[in-house]
């Protein structure tokens, strides 16, 4: 029996029992899902065989406890579990198993999510820049507050939703590559996307509302930012406040469009794992597909639009998460001689508000008055001294 501390391996039957005491793989691609639908829809398809070699990692999820592969290991996944915490521990176990060498691997977060129709319609694939952690805040019952607050929701330090948050974790925001979600949005725009006649009936329902021109149209590939909260919501109030505070967060260069429920746990484990160059923080693409809406359309309940409407969208957006997701993989592994191997260069700031990798977030309280990166003890902020909790 091999000691519990290493992976064991599990091979199809062309795959050499000898290797499983000794090969380690170095895949180039790897895609992050988040739970079964997600990743099944990667099983049984034409490009690639993902359950060749099965991986079994000590620290992944109990319901997904294995990381799967291509035979020669170029492509592989792992499956987190749902949520925040879920994300963290299986990204931190998966980095750390001698197993693999992650290097040079670029990541495809490959999800579903809910979408802003201001922004987006159901069914499109979306690839993010920023990751926004919009539920860590202050929270209260809106009952609770005067009639001159729009949300429950205070940024953590503050007493008013528009105040930048004076109390920092440090997860509350990240920026990826955006050189690379470019040229990963330009191959996804390659595929032919998947839709639904009731996805089309339900989406004309937002015509209703000249703010939801997006919301009406036909589902394509569109280039904006995902927020993440364990909290499965649904309502204008809430997706109104959740656009603000993205806002906020990146200094107005964001924009709200997808709601998904893991993203900054995962970006979270892979930039603690950058941290010590076990992988490359510039090889991460966010893309979420959009299966249902954030809010309901003018006249339905924001109970009807999450616990009834027939929105059409779920089994398409999973499709598209495969049509898109694997232009995006084939694209990184025919460029890759020439263009990936060596890395896409990002010419904006990647990682965290406290700037871990280096560099000076253009997002949040970067930097103190000498220009100097921000630190745990020391971080300022536009609205004077904002304090890191420990």
């Amino acid at each position: 029996m091999l000691d519990s501390a290493v992976a064991t391996i599990s091979y199809s039957p062309s795959v050499s029992v000898a290797r499983s005491l000794e090969y380690v793989v170095k895949p180039k691609v790897v895609i992050i899902s988040m739970f079964s639908p997600e990743a099944e829809i990667w099983y049984g398809i034409k490009e690639f065989n993902l359950l060749d070699l099965n991986i079994t990692v000590p620290g992944l999820s109990p319901l997904f406890p294995e990381a799967h592969c291509t035979a020669n290991g170029d492509i592989c996944q792992v499956v987190t579990g749902e949520s925040e915490i879920n994300a963290a521990t299986t990204i931190a176990s998966f980095v750390r198993s001698p197993r693999f060498d992650l290097t040079t691997s670029y990541f495809l977060i490959a999800g579903i999510a809910g979408v802003n129709p201001e922004v987006a319609t159901i069914c499109s694939v979306t690839f993010a820049r920023y990751a926004i952690q919009v539920a860590l805040q202050y929270e209260f019952d809106i009952r609770d507050l005067p009639s001159n607050f729009s949300t429950g929701y205070i940024p953590q330090g503050s007493t008013s939703p528009n105040e930048y948050p004076q109390s920092i974790y440090g997860t509350e925001v990240f920026e990826v590559n955006q050189n690379l979600q470019h040229l990963a949005a330009s191959f996804a725009r390659k595929a032919t996307l998947n839709d639904s006649d009731d996805a089309i009936a339900y989406r004309a329902n937002y015509a209703a509302s000249t703010a939801y021109t997006a919301g009406t149209l036909a589902p394509s590939v569109i280039e904006c930012d995902v927020a993440t909260s364990d909290v499965y919501y649904s309502g204008t109030l809430l997706s109104n406040a959740f656009s603000n505070y993205t806002k906020l967060l990146t200094n107005g260069s964001g924009t709200y469009c997808t709601t998904a429920q893991e993203d900054n746990a995962t970006l979270e484990a892979l930039m603690r794992a950058a941290a010590t160059k076990t992988v490359d923080f510039s090889r991460i693409i966010v893309m979420r597909t959009a299966s249902d809406f954030d809010r309901p359309y003018p006249g339905e309940a924001a109970t009807t639009n999450l616990f009834y409407a027939e929105q059409g969208a779920f089994e398409p957006a999973v499709v598209n998460i495969y049509r898109a997701g694997v232009e995006v993989v084939e694209g990184i592994l025919e460029g890759w001689n020439g263009t990936f191997a060596k890395g896409v260069n990002a010419t904006n700031y990647i990682g965290d508000i406290f700037g871990t990798l280096g560099g000076k977030p253009d997002f949040g309280p970067y930097g103190d008055e000498n220009g100097q990166a921000i630190t745990k003890r020391s971080v300022k902020g536009r609205r004077g001294a904002i304090k890191v909790r420990r």
